[in-house]
């Protein structure tokens, strides 16, 4: 995941900077110092830990509860700042915020992939929210994305520009529930985006449709 040798901690007399992220949703949680033993921890633990310069090694939860667990750890280009993209079981901020930043913009996106992947899991989904509903019932989730489409595809013949974004909205919180359902994720589709945008056509093969070679971004 990380190459720990690679890092230059001589640099930041013995700390590179952490920068960590949400990793569903892509907003910036804090920023803080950690290590070579904070990240070797970091590596054993699945759980972040930092270096304080006031307080020494600490593992962020330890006292509080909230936990964030390692999705990835990237480093940058001169090997002293890395990228710990995180699921956090709580609020990063010691305030009690969701970040050290205050209300900055995320992902909106990824946000509401967050919230229908908390919809989805008990005992959230014991309260039959519409969510909870949409996951357990297949004909229902499968019936609202048609009418969604539908009513996505007249707006846009209509020309009705901010009608088309309210329903490419709906369709797009609909169509989540449903990858969720499917066992898919937001990621998984991202990594897909990603993958076709970096390999070539012919790496990808010749066979594929117009619409699919439109969606890899060649055009």
């Amino acid at each position: 995941m990380l190459d720990l040798n690679a890092l230059d901690f001589e640099k930041g007399g013995g700390l590179v900077t952490v920068v960590t992220q949400h990793a569903s949703t892509g907003q910036i949680l804090m920023v803080a110092f950690a290590s070579r033993e904070a990240l070797e921890r970091t590596l054993a633990s699945g759980e972040m830990h930092y270096h304080s310069r006031s307080r020494g090694p600490w593992h962020k939860g330890d006292t509080s509860g909230n936990t964030q667990r390692v999705v990835s750890l990237v480093a940058d280009c001169d090997g002293d700042a890395v990228l710990a993209r995180v699921i956090p079981a709580g609020p990063a901020c010691h305030t009690g915020a969701a970040t050290c930043f205050g209300d900055v913009a995320a992902d909106a996106l990824g946000e509401l992939d967050a919230v229908i992947d908390s919809r989805a899991k008990p005992p959230a989904a014991a309260n039959e929210s519409y969510t909870a509903r949409l996951i357990g019932d297949r004909n229902l989730r499968l019936k609202k994305i048609g009418e969604e489409a539908s009513e996505f595809v007249t707006a846009c013949a209509d020309g009705d520009a901010a009608r088309a974004n309210e329903e490419a909205a709906d369709l797009m919180y609909h169509v989540l529930v449903a990858l969720h359902a499917a066992g898919g994720s937001l990621d998984a589709v991202r990594e897909t985006l990603r993958v076709r945008r970096r390999t070539s056509p012919a790496e990808r093969g010749t066979n594929r449709s117009e619409q699919q070679q439109a969606v890899e971004l060649d055009a």
